[in-house]
């Protein structure tokens, strides 16, 4: 949950079943009770709909692991960490995030990640989980391997098998200077999770620069069924931040 920070793990669930939420995601649930979140789930009438894979020691300043020929039994073992976990939360996505990689060893290291993703890729295919990658703009995360929409669709080419996909974030689009609404027709055929921010400031989606109405717009016109999560920094208190999103059902809750 990337939103609701200002209130403990455990209350989130609750909060965003209040305001209107019917899908979640978690970047890094491991550190949580596994049952208890299953169980919180359900309580709530929520689905988690996307996980990271362990992405390394973030305080160390780890983005991921995939692409670190270094870390590869490291990386088998967070992968069945997360079909574990996805398994227990029915959670159909899994994203993989590749990792900063130093300048020079970019090719090296994205034949690692193709290797790890396809490993990845075949132990989720008996479990109908889906494996995602995301290009993350290189402005916030210097150095992470996977930065842009056509690199991750040549990534995705040299992948040998049918359950990876595109997880778009219109945000990290704006960022790298490219127009979401035409990333989102140009590759739809491989997007299988979106999600939204404010640009520039990643605060709430229409609080910078980018009016989002046109961009929901086209996802209703070109059929885009999937979830779109809210992976944004809210200005101050989350709920309060909601009104662009009373048009699609979410509202802050009404005590």
């Amino acid at each position: 949950m990337y939103m609701f920070q200002e209130i403990p793990f455990w209350d989130r669930f609750k909060a965003a079943h209040s305001c209107g939420f019917r899908f979640v995601e978690c970047q890094f649930p491991y550190a949580e009770d596994k049952a208890r979140v299953a169980g919180y789930l359900q309580d709530f009438d929520l689905r988690m709909v996307l996980i990271n894979a362990p992405a390394g020691d973030r305080a160390a300043g780890d983005r991921g692991i995939g692409a670190d020929s270094a870390r590869r039994e490291e990386f088998k073992e967070s992968i069945i960490d997360a079909l574990e976990w996805a398994t227990k939360l029915e959670c159909p996505h899994i994203h993989i995030m590749s990792g900063i990689v130093d300048d020079g060893r970019e090719d090296y290291a994205t034949a690692t990640y193709v290797e790890n993703v396809n490993f990845a890729a075949n132990l989720a295919a008996t479990l109908d989980i889906t494996i995602l990658i995301e290009p993350i703009n290189g402005h916030d995360v210097p150095g992470y391997l996977v930065q842009r929409t056509a690199q991750a669709r040549a990534i995705l080419a040299m992948i040998d098998a049918t359950n990876v996909a595109l997880q778009y974030d219109a945000y990290h689009a704006m960022m790298n200077g490219e127009d979401p609404i035409e990333g989102l027709r140009a590759n739809f055929d491989v997007i299988r999770h979106m999600q939204v921010a404010g640009y520039p400031g990643r605060h709430e989606p229409g609080s910078g620069d980018y009016d989002y109405i046109p961009f929901f717009d086209a996802c209703d016109m070109i059929g885009y069924g999937g979830v779109i999560g809210c992976e944004y920094v809210p200005a101050s208190n989350t709920a309060d931040g909601l009104g662009w999103a009373y048009r699609y059902g979410i509202a802050a809750a009404i005590t």
